[in-house]
């Protein structure tokens, strides 16, 4: 990607200092998940050893998932920090573009954009959602209109999912902006309140969630769409590393790679050929409203 005359956003909280202890305390989802491990630990003397063993490390800030093997896709790597202030920079700029693009989309149809905050962490923070931690990967919580990042993320992308390159990070943040939009045109909480009506129907959840993650893919490549428009960004091969992020992530793809049987109905973002179907649709239109995925 070209970004080196373009300007950096401004809507940036970057924690990755203060970001890999747990500060203030344990997230309720987190207790919620080791409670079934926790619980026939406390009939021994062994097992409030290893619970005190926990805490501890808990408290240094590691994932007590990863004491009993559950601990997600964290990477432990030594981080090189310049490198990482470069990454910083151009998420910055990537950010900036989503800006001036949605800006002018929404004005197009009388309405006013105004720019979310990305918050960039290594490690644990707190959300309005509550706590983000690396294992989730980047989410845009709509509590309080900012996108996650952890940047460990990228790490994961290029290295286990065989997803590298500039492109294919833009792609993952312009995802999440796609979110931001979605929470401004008001279908996040229409989503939100379907849901809670089903109750625990949670193949018919599933299968709209889907549909959440495909427009917001196809968002993306509205975004792509634009800012190649406008900055002439694209240089070779920047389509094909967000196509294939894209088909990296499909849900068919990663439960393949976790040795798991594919099934539609537990997917929640989509398949690999959902995924690039619906970016190259914005991509290639530039056109919202061709992204109603919920027809």
């Amino acid at each position: 990607m070209r970004l080196d005359d373009e300007r950096e956003s401004s809507y940036v909280e970057d924690r990755r200092g203060s970001s890999s202890g747990r500060g203030g305390g344990m997230s309720m989802g987190t207790a919620m998940m080791l409670w079934p491990l926790i619980r026939p630990l406390l009939r021994t003397k062994f097992g409030w050893a290893i619970i005190g063993i926990g805490v501890v490390a808990y408290m240094a800030g590691l994932n007590p998932l990863a004491l009993v093997g559950g601990g997600g896709m964290q990477s432990h790597t030594p981080v090189n920090k310049a490198k990482e202030d470069k990454q910083v920079v151009f998420m910055k700029k990537v950010l900036a573009g989503t800006e001036d693009v949605w800006k002018a989309i929404f004005a197009k149809h009388g309405a006013r954009y105004k720019e979310p905050r990305l918050v960039i962490y290594r490690g644990y923070t707190h959300s309005g959602c509550g706590g983000a931690q690396a294992e989730m990967g980047p989410f845009y919580c709509p509590a309080d209109k900012k996108v996650y990042l952890d940047l460990s993320f990228f790490d994961e992308l290029a290295h286990k999912l065989n997803a590298p390159g500039d492109f294919a990070q833009a792609y993952v943040l312009a995802h999440e902006i796609g979110h931001y939009v979605q929470d401004l045109q008001g279908t996040l909480d229409k989503v939100q309140k379907a849901k809670q009506s089903w109750g625990r129907s949670s193949a018919r959840s599933n299968a709209l969630q889907v549909k959440v993650e495909l427009q917001a893919d196809c968002y993306a490549g509205i975004w792509g769409h634009y800012a190649q428009q406008k900055f002439h960004i694209l240089e070779p091969g920047d389509i094909d590393e967000a196509l294939n992020a894209a088909s990296s992530i499909g849900d068919d793809t990663l439960m393949k790679k976790a040795g798991r049987a594919v099934r539609p109905d537990a997917f929640t973002h989509g398949s690999s050929a959902q995924r690039v179907a619906w970016f190259k649709r914005g991509f290639e239109t530039g056109d919202i409203r061709q992204c109603n995925t919920f027809r």
